[in-house]
């Protein structure tokens, strides 16, 4: 029965650090949480900026080619922007959403 005693009392005086090293760990995953949302707006808006110069860089290729069609294709280009614009959007509130 002793040896019982002896392991219970070990155990308790155990738990302190136990929490402790629970709120280091706590402390750092809120860190590094921190760090991946970062991450992954830079990827969202990074994307989007790549997207958009490609879709105006698309359009004055289009423009310099047939510059009658320069008026379609103008609105497609905005439309297009619109759409990734959109995505930059959602990047940027899914930011918010990870917990």
């Amino acid at each position: 029965m002793s040896d019982l005693v002896t392991i219970a009392h070990a155990i308790t005086s155990a738990l302190p650090a136990a929490d402790a090293a629970l709120e280091v760990a706590q402390v750092s995953a809120n860190g590094a949480l921190g760090i991946g949302k970062g991450i992954a707006y830079g990827a969202a808006a990074a994307g989007a900026g790549i997207g958009i110069g490609l879709v105006v860089a698309a359009t004055l290729n289009g423009i310099t080619r047939q510059p009658e069609q320069a008026g379609a294709l103008r609105g497609l280009m905005f439309l297009g922007i619109g759409f990734i614009e959109a995505l930059a959007l959602i990047g940027f509130v899914l930011v918010f959403i990870i917990k």
